[in-house]
């Protein structure tokens, strides 16, 4: 079965970010139409150990990635695009012992910022756990930035 090549960049974005390899992030889907990764959950993630609740900066993680990542979906070719502004609002806790799935797409793109927004779930995508909104900053192909990262993520391999 051939991965298409939205999938197959937002994979090797996300392989090349660190963080998201200790959090175990995966790439759910990804098409034109956004991006969906899942944030397995696991016991180093808990915020409250009695509650067994993931911690909020894991879910905050997870939907910042998702938005920066969607940006692959709508660019021709790849752009470093760093967070400019990212709101979440949570409407519940996050069941214990289930995945997060974090959706996000691009509804409006400009020469210098790409505008984001989705939603945190876990069964059912019509009861979020939290909805975000994010704002990326447009560096260019030509970005200076991190050329190891794009490096890295144009070659497929981890940082």
């Amino acid at each position: 079965m051939s991965t298409s090549p939205i999938l197959e960049r937002a994979q090797r974005f996300l392989s090349a970010l660190r963080h998201c390899q200790v959090l175990g992030l995966q790439v759910h889907t990804a098409s034109a139409e956004g991006l969906t990764l899942r944030l397995p959950y696991s016991q180093h993630i808990v915020g409250n150990p009695d509650s067994g609740v993931i911690h909020g900066g894991a879910i905050t993680t997870l939907m910042d990635t998702t938005c920066g990542i969607s940006t692959v979906c709508v660019l021709p070719e790849f752009e470093i695009c760093p967070t400019l502004d990212l709101r979440i609002d949570y409407m519940h806790p996050a069941e214990p012992g289930k995945d997060v799935f974090g959706f996000a797409e691009c509804y409006r793109v400009t020469p210098h910022v790409i505008f984001t927004r989705g939603y945190a779930y876990q069964d059912d995508p019509a009861q979020p756990i939290a909805h975000v909104v994010g704002a990326f900053m447009r560096m260019g192909k030509a970005a200076q930035g991190d050329a190891e990262l794009k490096q890295n993520i144009q070659q497929g391999g981890a940082a």
